[in-house]
C-alpha cells in the first residue's frame, strides 16, 4: 500500500461564500477553485466550534473538544488525547506545523506547541498571546518594543521555530508558505509526510498589507491601535464592522494573497512529482466573521455563533484516485473526519475514541447520495449555546441573556438570537423559519439526544433550555 503524503491548510474566518467559483463578487480564489474542480466540494461541511481555539483542538485530535471541558476560549486546549500528527508520526510520517497556534495556554512549554504534541519540524506564532491574531508584517524584538503597550492586542511578537525563537518582519502569510515549503522540498523524497499549514488569514486585521499591495490595489494604510490616542475597545470598534473604511477591500486582498500563496505550496508538491501521492485538504477554523467583512452567504450568522453562518465552513478535498474531480457531496459532515481519514488513509487502525467518520467512501462515491443517507448527528456546544443537527433537522438553544452573548452582539456586532430554534436545513439553509412551536415532539427528541451526548461527553446532562 502506498501511504499518501497529506497536506492540511487550515485558514481563519473564512466567509462560506468567499469563494470566486460561487460568484461571490469581488473575491479572487483561482488556486481554492483547482482544488475543488480537481477535488471535492463538501456543501454542508462543520467545525466543532464557532470561534478559533476548541474548533483547532477537535482538528487535530478527531474528538469533541468538550470530552475535556473545551467550551470557549478560556477552556480550550488539547487536552491528553493522542493528535493526528503524533498517531502519523509514530507510524513512519515526518510531521510539520507551519503558521497560528492557538489552543493550550500558549506558552512553548504546554502541550498545545507543535513539538508537544507531534511535530517534528515547526515554525508558528501563538496567538493566545495577542487575542487570538498575528500581526501581518511585525514579528521581531525590535518591533515588539516598538509596539509596547499595544504589542499583544496587535498580535506583534517573534514567531517559534521548535522551541527557539524566531524572528522576522515581512509578510505572515508568504513566511508561512516559504517554511511548509521548505519542508515538503526536504522532506518529501524521505518518506511520507504531514505538514499542517495554519494561516492567519483572513483574520482581522486586514489592512496590514505589503505597502506594494494597498498601492496595487488603491488602497489607503490604516492605522493599528496606539494607546496614547484612544482607548482600544474604542479603537476597535472603528476597526471593524461597519466602521472601517476599505474593510471589505482588504479582507479580499488577505484572500487572494493568501490563495497565491496556496498556490505555491501546491508548486511545491507538484515540484517533487509527488501531486499524485498527496491528499490536500483545505478548511477554514470556523464561520466567517461579520466584524472582519467575510460573507456567508445565504446562511444566517457569523463566526461566534451557533446559526449555520459560525459552524458550516468551506472544506475542499482533493485526492488523486478517490476524489472524483468536480464532485459535490451534500451529506453533512465535520472536521472531527479528518483525524479519522488520515489514519486510515495511512493503513492504521481505527480507533474507538475517534468521534469523526472516514471520508473516503463518500468521497469515492460523491455522485451517489443515496448510499449515505444523511441522518448522521453532529452537536454543538458553548455553554451557553448548543445546537444539535440530525439529518436535515437542526435545533438551536442560545442563553441570550448570559454575558457572553451580550458581548458578542455588543462588540463583534453579531446576532446571536434567543431560545429554542428547529429548522429544517433541507429547504431553509438560512434557518429563517422557525418550527419549534410547531413541530414540539421533534424538539424534545433533539433535546433528548443532546442530553444523552452531553452525558457520553463527560459534560453535565442537562443543557440550559431556554422557552
Amino acid at each position: 500500500m502506498t501511504r499518501p503524503n497529506i497536506l492540511l491548510i487550515v485558514s481563519d474566518d473564512h466567509g462560506h461564500a468567499d469563494r470566486s467559483a460561487l460568484g461571490t463578487p469581488g473575491v479572487h480564489t483561482p488556486v481554492l477553485d483547482r482544488i475543488a474542480a480537481e477535488g471535492a466540494t463538501f456543501t454542508d461541511a462543520y467545525v466543532t466550534a464557532p470561534i478559533c481555539s476548541p474548533s483547532r483542538a477537535a482538528i487535530m485530535t478527531g474528538r469533541y473538544q468538550q470530552r475535556w471541558g473545551g467550551l470557549w476560549f478560556d477552556s480550550a486546549d488539547l487536552g491528553t488525547a493522542a493528535t493526528v500528527a503524533e498517531r502519523l508520526r509514530d507510524a513512519g510520517y515526518t510531521t510539520g506545523y507551519f503558521g497560528k497556534v492557538h489552543y493550550g495556554d500558549e506558552t512553548v512549554t504546554d502541550r498545545g506547541a507543535p513539538p508537544n504534541h507531534g511535530f517534528d519540524e515547526s515554525f508558528y506564532g501563538l496567538a493566545g498571546q495577542s487575542m487570538g491574531r498575528l500581526h501581518y508584517l511585525h514579528h521581531s524584538d525590535a518591533a515588539t518594543t516598538a509596539y509596547g503597550e499595544a504589542a499583544e492586542p496587535m498580535g506583534v511578537q517573534p514567531f517559534w521555530s521548535g522551541d527557539q525563537p524566531a524572528e522576522f518582519d515581512g509578510f505572515t502569510t508568504d513566511e508561512i508558505a516559504d517554511r511548509a515549503i521548505d519542508f515538503i522540498r526536504r522532506r518529501a523524497a524521505d518518506g511520507p509526510f504531514f505538514a499542517t499549514v495554519a494561516f492567519n488569514a483572513v483574520h482581522n486585521f486586514c489592512w496590514q498589507l505589503p505597502e506594494e499591495e494597498l498601492q496595487a490595489r488603491g488602497l489607503a494604510g490604516y492605522e493599528d491601535w496606539n494607546p496614547g490616542a484612544s482607548r482600544y475597545l474604542d479603537w476597535y470598534d472603528g476597526a471593524i464592522s461597519p466602521n472601517l473604511p476599505d474593510g471589505r477591500a482588504y479582507y479580499l486582498a488577505q484572500l487572494d494573497l493568501m490563495d497565491r500563496a496556496i498556490g505555491r505550496l501546491l508548486d511545491a508538491v507538484e515540484a517533487q512529482d509527488a501531486s499524485s501521492e498527496t491528499i490536500v485538504v483545505y478548511l477554514t477554523d470556523n464561520g466567517g466573521s461579520q466584524c472582519n467583512y467575510g460573507d456567508n452567504g445565504g446562511l444566517r450568522g457569523s463566526k461566534y455563533t451557533l446559526w449555520e453562518g459560525g459552524i458550516r465552513v468551506p472544506f475542499l478535498v482533493r485526492w488523486p484516485g478517490v476524489a472524483e474531480p468536480g464532485s459535490i457531496v451534500g451529506d453533512p459532515v465535520s472536521a472531527l473526519d479528518l483525524a479519522s481519514t488520515f489514519v486510515s488513509a495511512a493503513g492504521l487502525p481505527a480507533s474507538p475514541d475517534d468521534d469523526g467518520c472516514d471520508l473516503r467512501s463518500l468521497l469515492s462515491t460523491a455522485r451517489d447520495a443515496s448510499a449515505h443517507p444523511a441522518e448522521r448527528e453532529l452537536h454543538w456546544d458553548c455553554g451557553w449555546q448548543w445546537a444539535v443537527r440530525r439529518g436535515g433537522w437542526k435545533l438551536l438553544s442560545v442563553a441570550g441573556d448570559d454575558p457572553i452573548a451580550a458581548h458578542v452582539r455588543a462588540v463583534e456586532h453579531t446576532e446571536t438570537g434567543d431560545g429554542l430554534i428547529l429548522t429544517d436545513l433541507a429547504g431553509d439553509p438560512g434557518e429563517r423559519d422557525n418550527l419549534a412551536s410547531r413541530r414540539p415532539r421533534l424538539v424534545a427528541e433533539l433535546q433528548q439526544a443532546h442530553r444523552r451526548w452531553r452525558e457520553e461527553v463527560g459534560l453535565p446532562p442537562d443543557p440550559p433550555i431556554r422557552p
